[in-house]
Formats: structure tokens, C-alpha cells, sequence
């Protein structure tokens, strides 16, 4: 609509109107030019023009009488310029040239001439409209020429929430009949017809005049007279209209009724002063309230953000291992549900909550408000402390419950090794303390002495030969203290027995020896053949006992490569067989040569080999064990090959997605570093571009989640590395949280120079400007610059500075002296360099209307003057008015109102 604010606003009227109506340029002819339609047959409406003569006539009247005079036809009363000249003269306050007394046309001309240039003076330009129509009665022009007065001197001046003229009078009229019923105002003509907006009007302002529940909307005759009637008799308004004619007429004239209405807007002129300063005041207190309730939220935020940093933080600080490899698997699945559930909620609410922060002290820069301070311990920065301290504990403890199930993993495995090697030797040394305690030489004979000989050097070197396997089970032993192994003590117990043992049998072997050698002397021949079998079949019945704990060892990898190793040591092992199987053949053929030269010479055997245990039943047995234990160790390795080429697949796999997920992020981190750097386009263009950007990000989430998919079964699969990406699930996580931080942080300080360009009312180029002004000085492109490269800026935008002014806007621009200015600092700067907002100042002076140019308020008047909310709000803030003049009640709005702009304190 019409901006009646427009500096040198020319006013035009003339024919192009219809008689009444505007061209040309400027605003007011684009008003006038939405009205051509209707205006061109104004005068053709016989009631439009009897409304506009009798409105016209009484106005003109209603300042004319303060001289002394009137007029009584609008045509024939100015046409001589004399009483026009001293219309002008009384609105306006001004004195006009001297008139010309003489009766003659030319002497009428010159007056209404000079009556036509004073009007021009005001700015009003009037098409087409010269003195000569209005000398000679020409109704179309003069009511013209009369409305345009009434335009410039009763309606222009007219604003109401930065709306003037018309829709500043509408506007008023709108805001004062809302509260009544039956009341809509939309326009200056139909709106006014029942006579109800007129009544609410008067009742509004002077609720003692007007009974206003007794009118009938079906009555307007008697509702128009009433307002009328009132008007006249007590607001000192002149009747302008007869109620019989606007409601005889389809549309009441809209000129008429706009002269009409501000007669009454100039008449509560006082109380439109009052409801101004409450305007005012209530916008302020709306802003104080709002900051309030931002930093309530803030502190709540901060605290529960806090105290679950607090209850956290000793969680992940707890490095105590569990004895079993299941109690540390359970932990690990804690610490992803940590990761994967519980701490992406936080990452966004510290990033929300950082993001509120910066905008509540953008909203109380732009109000002139404080800096918020949130209360000790709850500052950013202490949350960006808690937030560090809790990265630092969760540093490394992934690493730690894995390193834990891996040395779990490791002396479950050696526990074993130690129980089944142990196991053999106690079954091997069954029996042989017995043996070796057994005095059967005593009555033996002389070939039984030799043959006891023969089988103690046989067990001698059994004994040596289980000597390895003794050091084994006592490095296992060892091996398993030193790893701190829960059940040590069981396994320090056994071995300690084992050892204990095996030196028993040292003690005894030796003491039977010396007995057997004693009586050696007494023996003569043995039987050789029996102890060449006895010598070979007992280290081949050693190997296969070794061969079969070998092929029973369990064994654990993590690469293709190791397990490819045992299967290689295994195949190995299995091309010894052929020759192993050439020495079993010649161990047996020695047995059975033996039993050959016994039969042929009818020697007759105890049906034993004196020399040794080991049977030919005994090595076909054991033999035939190592075949069947060699093809289950080949399924066994086989089965631990599948399983690490099904963990070298999911190596790979998880690598792929890395290796796009990792630099898709890296590339997302670089391309908002510099969109945030040259932010083309309007505000809102960048906003737009930013919002889609991060709708964008959040759309590529399912791959984060198909990578924690593929990352979860590798961690099942127990996958301690993968040699194809340098990514870790850790590091594309913090890159990911960054990346939403970063996008999120962005899209903020846009919203933020949005805020603070609606708010100062800069220009979408000034905007621009600035931002290609920081651009230019922001060498490193990082989007702050240092103290040199600002000085060099603001010098660049016309500032002379000297130290002591610099320093003063550096202290504004970087309070927190980081040596740095950022862009939105700059433009908070600039903006308010530029441009002016509300001060204590003007808040006080908006209270001492209220107040009835009193130093204090009471409570009674701000409940009256303001809506309820903000009146109580003032009521609970505002301290007692200790001043000489104060009565009960009073209240001190100075030190509240400076409170606010952070000037005093209550």
C-alpha cells in the first residue's frame, strides 16, 4: 500500500481522477489510481457528492469557527480565496501573503493563487487544478482541492506501526474496535454503515459516553445518530454526515467517512500518545521475556548435558579387566552401544546447545541487551571441557577391551595347551615311581639282570626324552603368571607337582641304576636283537606320541597368511610319513626276526620284549592313530582357512566402503569450509543452498549405517586389523559427527546475520558488501582474520583510527581477546555503526507517558496500559520508588528500565 513515510512525498489531484481522485507519480497517486473506478463517477452518485459537500462543509468549519467565521456552500464561499487563505492559515499554523481586498476576478484569482501555492509549498502537487475553476464554482475542482487539504493536514501525518495515511488510520481504527462485538472494519465505506465502529470508537477511549451493550446491530439510524450526537456534544466533533444518508446509500462515500474518522483519531490523540509508549514498551518486555526463557532453556541443557558427561566419564576411565573372555566381550558390546546409541544424541544436543547459545547472544547484541552469562560451570567452554575430557577417557578404550579379549584369548588358549601337555606327561609317569621302587633284581637271574638293564637304559631314555615336554609345561607355567592368568594358582599347584615329580624320578632312576650296575657284573648276555628293537621302538614310539600331540595342538590365527603357514608346516609334517612308515616297517621286522631265531632254535620267550614296554601292538596302534588324527587336522585347518578368507572378505568389504565413505566426508568438510567462505547469493539464497547441502549429508547416513553394519561383523569375527584402509569405524565416526557439527554451526551463523539484517534493517547489498569487504581482507580464508589484517578493513571502509579507538572496537568485536574477528562479529559491529534500536533512554520516556509524566508507575496503571502477562512481568521486577514524591504503591520504572540494557542492577 502507500508509504506516506517518503521524503518530499508529492500529492497530485486533478481531472484524471474523476474530480477527487490522484495521477502522476509519486505514492499517493498509485492510492488514488487503485481508486479510478469507482471515482470516476463520483460526482454522478448524487448521494456520494451531498456526502462529501456536508463532510467537506463541516471540517472546513470545524477549523474555520476558531477564526471567527464559517462557510455555508463549499461551491460559492471560496471563491474568492479570502476564507481559503485563512483555512490554510489555522491548520497549519502559518502566515500566508497578505490577500488582495478588490472584488474584482483577477483580484479572486491571485488569492486563490496564493492559497494554491502555499498547498504546493507542503509538497502537494496538484494536476490540473487552477485558480481560475475554483474562482468560477467549480464543484468537481474545489472538492478536490479540499480533499487533498484534508489528505495533507489531517490524514498524512498519521502512523501506526510504520504503516501512515490511510493504512495507518485503518490500521488504528482496526486495533481499537477489535475487542467489540459485531465490529470488523475492513474498509472506509460498507464497515461504517451499522454505526457500531463509530460507538466502539468513542466507547474505546470514553467508556462513560457510550452504553454500548444496548446497541442493536439492525438499528444503525439510531446507532449513528447516538455516535454522532456524542461526538458533537462532548468531543467538540461536528456533525459531518447524516445517519440517513449512509445507510440510504449501497456504499457510503469512502472520502467522507475517511475526514469523518480522523476527526475522531485526532480527538484521542492523547490516548493514541499513551498507547504508543505501551507499544513500546511491551516489545521490549516481549524481548526480555524471550531471552529469559532461552536462558532457562540453556541452563537446563547445560546441566543434563553435564551430569551425563559426569556419570559417563568414570565409566570409560574404568580399565579393570574381567577374568573371563565372555565378562570383556559383554563389555565391548557396551561400549557399541555407547557409540552407536547413547552418544550421537549428545553430540547433537551439545551442538544444539551451542547453537542456541550464539543466537540468544545475537538476540541480546541486537537488543542492546547483556551478554548472557550462564551460571559458574555451565559456560560453553565448560562443556567443551567435559566434552574433551570425555574424549580423552573414551580415547583408547576400545583398544583396550580388544588388547584384553586378545590376552584372554591367549592364555585361554596356553591354559589349555598346559592342561593337555600335562595331562600326557601325568599319564606317562603312571606308574613309574612304582617301577623304578621296585626291587626285582634282588632274585632275578643273570638274563633278567641283563634285561632289567637293558630296560632301565631304555627308560633312561624315555626320560630324557620327556625332559622337553617337562620345560614346556614349565614355560606355559610361566608364561601364564606373567599374563596374570585368574587361575594361576591352580596351574602354579599342578606344575609345581609335575616338577616335584620329575625330580623324584630323576632321584630314583638314578638309584636304581646304581643298583642294576652293582650286580651287572654277574650277567652276561643279552639278547641284542631285543635291545636294537627296544632302542628304536622307543624313540619312534616318542616321535608318534609327539606326532599325535602335535596334530591334537590347538591352535589360533588372525591372517590368512599364518594359517597358510600351518598348513604348510602340516603338509610338511605329512611328507615325513612314507619314511616314518619305512621305520616302523624295519622296528617291526626286528621283533619278528627275533621270534624267527627264537623258534628256529627252539628258545623259548617269556612272551615280552625285557627291554621295553612298547609292543608292535603298542606302535601299530599309535601308528594307526597319527593316520586318523592327520585327516582331521587337515578338515580342522581347512575349516580355519574358510574362516579367514571369510575375514579377509569382510576386511575387504568394510575397506571399499571406507575407503569412499572416509573422503566422501573429508570432501563434504572442504566444500562447506568454502561455501562458507563465499557465501554468494542473498542470506536467504545461502540459507536455502546450506539446508539442502545438509539435507544432502543427512542423506547419505544409510552408508555411515551399512558401514557399521559391515564394521559390527567384523568386530564378531574377533578382526583385530585390516591392512587395505587407513580408516577406522572410530575415525570415520569423529569425521561424521564433525561434518554434522560443521553444516549445523554454518547454517547457524547465516540464521544469525539474517537475524541481525532484519533486525538493523541492512540492505541485502549492504550485506553483500560487507561480506566481500571480510572476503578480501581474510587472507588465509579461514573466516576470521587477525587484529593487522581488521585494521586494514575497517581503514578500507573510511575509519581513521587511532590506538585508543582501534582497541575500543577491538575489545567489541573480540571481547574474549583471542586475537581473532570472525564475520558475524564484523557485521554485529557494523550494524551497530549503521543503524538504531531501542534504548533505556527511550524506554524511560515510554514509561513516563504512561505514568502521567510522573517519576513513578503504580500497578493499577500498568495493568491498564499493558496486556496482562507483561504487566505482571513489570510488577514482580520493578523495586519500590524511594523517591521525595512517592506514595503507596509506587514503582520505580528508571532503575528497571535501565536494568534491562545492563546499565544498573535492580
Amino acid at each position: 500500500m502507500v508509504d506516506y513515510h517518503a521524503v518530499n512525498q508529492s500529492y497530485q489531484y486533478g481531472p484524471s481522477s474523476g474530480g477527487n481522485g490522484a495521477g502522476g507519480g509519486g505514492s499517493m497517486g498509485d492510492y488514488m489510481a487503485q481508486e479510478d473506478d469507482w471515482d470516476r463517477d463520483l460526482l454522478l452518485d448524487p448521494a456520494w457528492e451531498k456526502q462529501q459537500r456536508k463532510t467537506f462543509t463541516a471540517w472546513c468549519n470545524s477549523h474555520l469557527r476558531k477564526a471567527g467565521t464559517q462557510i455555508e456552500n463549499i461551491d460559492e464561499d471560496f471563491r474568492d480565496g479570502l476564507k481559503l487563505m485563512l483555512l490554510l492559515e489555522v491548520i497549519s499554523g502559518e502566515r500566508l501573503p497578505k490577500p488582495e481586498r478588490g472584488k474584482m476576478r483577477v483580484h479572486k484569482i491571485n488569492n486563490v493563487n496564493k492559497a494554491l501555492d502555499f498547498i504546493a509549498s507542503k509538497g502537494v502537487k496538484l494536476v490540473s487544478i487552477g485558480a481560475e475553476e475554483i474562482v468560477d464554482g467549480n464543484a468537481k475542482m474545489t472538492l478536490g482541492m479540499i480533499w487533498t487539504i484534508i489528505l495533507r493536514f489531517a490524514i498524512q501525518d498519521i502512523s501506526v506501526e510504520e504503516t501512515s495515511a490511510k493504512e495507518g488510520l485503518l490500521l488504528w481504527c482496526q486495533r481499537k474496535t477489535a475487542p467489540y462485538k459485531n465490529v470488523n472494519v475492513q474498509n472506509f465505506h460498507i464497515s461504517w454503515k451499522d454505526g457500531l465502529a463509530f460507538n466502539a470508537l468513542i466507547h474505546r477511549h470514553r467508556p462513560e459516553l457510550i452504553e454500548y451493550d444496548k446497541l442493536r446491530k439492525d438499528d444503525p439510524v439510531t446507532n449513528l445518530n447516538n455516535a454522532f450526537e456524542v461526538a458533537e456534544k462532548y468531543l467538540d466533533i461536528p456533525k459531518m454526515l447524516d445517519a440517513e444518508d449512509i445507510v440510504g446509500t449501497l456504499r457510503p462515500d469512502e472520502k467522507a467517512i475517511m475526514t469523518y474518522v480522523s476527526c475522531f483519531y485526532h480527538a484521542f490523540s492523547g490516548a493514541q500518545k499513551a498507547e504508543t509508549a505501551a507499544n513500546r514498551i511491551c516489545k521490549v518486555l516481549a524481548v526480555n521475556q524471550e531471552n529469559e526463557h532461552l536462558m532457562e532453556d540453556y541452563e537446563r541443557l547445560a546441566s543434563d548435558l553435564l551430569e551425563w558427561i559426569r556419570r559417563t566419564i568414570p565409566w570409560l576411565e574404568d580399565r579393570v579387566p574381567q577374568k573371563t573372555i565372555q565378562e570383556m566381550q559383554q563389555k565391548l558390546e557396551d561400549f557399541r552401544d555407547y557409540r552407536r546409541v547413547h552418544k550421537p544424541p549428545k553430540v547433537q544436543e551439545k551442538c544444539q546447545l551451542e547453537i542456541n547459545f550464539n543466537t540468544l547472544q545475537t538476540k541480546l547484541r541486537l537488543s542492546n541487551r547483556p551478554a548472557f552469562m550462564p551460571s559458574e560451570g555451565k559456560m560453553v567452554s565448560d562443556i567443551n571441557n567435559g566434552w574433551q575430557h570425555l574424549e580423552q577417557a573414551e580415547k583408547g578404550y576400545e583398544e583396550w577391551l580388544l588388547n584384553e579379549i586378545r590376552r584372554l584369548e591367549r592364555l585361554d588358549h596356553l591354559a589349555e595347551k598346559f592342561r593337555q601337555k600335562a595331562s600326557i606327561h601325568e599319564a606317562w609317569t603312571d606308574g613309574k615311581e612304582a617301577m623304578l621302587k621296585h626291587r626285582d633284581y634282588e632274585t632275578a637271574t643273570l638274563s633278567d639282570i641283563k634285561a632289567l638293564i637293558r630296560k632301565h637304559e631304555a627308560f633312561e631314555s624315555d626320560l630324557a626324552a620327556h625332559q622337553d615336554r617337562v620345560e614346556q609345561i614349565a614355560a606355559i607355567a610361566q608364561e601364564l603368571n606373567e599374563l596374570d592368568y585368574y587361575d594361576s594358582h591352580n596351574v602354579n599347584t599342578r606344575c609345581q607337582k609335575i616338577c616335584d615329580q620329575w625330580d623324584a624320578l630323576g632321584s630314583l632312576t638314578h638309584s636304581r641304576r646304581e643298583a642294576l650296575e652293582k650286580t651287572e657284573k654277574q650277567l652276561e648276555t643279552i639278547d641284542q636283537l631285543h635291545l636294537e628293537y627296544a632302542k628304536r621302538a622307543a624313540p619312534f614310539n616318542n616321535w608318534m606320541e609327539s606326532a599325535m600331540e602335535d596334530l591334537q595342538d590347538m591352535f589360533i590365527v588372525h591372517t590368512i597368511e599364518e594359517i597358510e603357514g600351518l598348513i604348510s608346516a602340516h603338509d610338511q609334517f605329512k611328507s615325513t610319513l612314507p619314511d616314518a612308515d619305512r621305520e616302523r616297517e624295519a622296528i617291526l621286522a626286528i621283533h619278528k626276526e627275533a621270534q624267527r631265531i627264537a623258534e628256529s632254535n627252539h628258545i623259548k620267550l617269556s612272551g615280552s620284549n625285557p627291554y621295553t614296554t612298547v609292543t608292535p601292538q603298542i606302535i601299530n596302534s599309535k601308528w594307526e592313530k597319527v593316520q586318523q588324527l592327520v585327516p582331521k587336522r587337515d578338515q580342522a585347518l581347512l575349516e580355519e582357512q574358510s574362516k579367514q578368507q571369510s575375514n579377509e572378505h569382510l576386511r575387504r568389504q568394510f575397506a571399499s566402503q571406507a575407503n569412499i565413505v572416509g573422503p566422501w566426508i573429508q570432501t563434504k568438510m572442504e566444500e562447506i569450509g568454502r561455501i562458507s567462505i563465499e557465501m554468494n547469493g542473498t542470506l536467504e539464497d545461502q540459507l536455502s543452498h546450506l539446508k539442502q547441502y545438509e539435507r544432502s549429508i543427512v542423506d547419505y547416513k544409510p552408508n555411515l549405517d551399512l558401514l557399521e553394519q559391515q564394521h559390527q561383523l567384523i568386530q564378531e569375527a574377533l578382526i583385530f586389523d585390516n591392512k587395505h584402509t587407513n580408516y577406522t569405524m572410530e575415525h570415520i565416526r569423529v569425521g561424521w559427527e564433525q561434518l554434522l557439527t560443521t553444516i549445523a554451526r554454518t547454517i547457524n551463523e547465516v540464521e544469525n546475520q539474517i537475524l541481525t539484517r532484519d533486525a538493523k534493517g541492512i540492505s541485502q547489498e549492504q550485506m553483500q558488501e560487507f561480506r566481500a569487504s571480510f572476503n578480501h581482507f581474510d587472507k588465509k580464508q579461514t573466516g576470521s582474520m587477525d587484529s593487522d589484517d581488521f585494521r586494514a578493513l575497517l581503514i578500507s571502509t573510511g575509519y581513521s583510527l587511532g590506538d585508543a579507538e582501534f582497541n575500543r572496537i577491538m575489545s567489541v568485536v573480540d571481547p574474549n581477546h583471542s586475537g581473532l574477528v570472525t564475520f558475524q562479529a564484523f557485521i554485529d559491529f557494523m550494524s551497530r555503526e549503521t543503524t538504531d534500536t531501542d534504548t533505556a533512554d527511550q524506554v524511560i520516556a515510554s514509561f513516563k507517558v504512561l505514568a502521567g509524566d510522573k517519576n513513578f508507575i503504580t500497578a493499577e496503571e500498568l495493568r491498564r496500559e499493558l496486556p496482562p502477562d507483561q504487566a505482571e512481568y513489570c510488577i514482580a521486577r520493578m523495586a519500590p520508588y524511594q523517591g521525595p514524591d512517592a506514595v503507596p504503591g509506587a514503582l520505580d520504572y528508571k532503575s528497571f528500565s535501565t536494568a534491562l540494557y545492563g546499565e544498573s542492577d535492580l
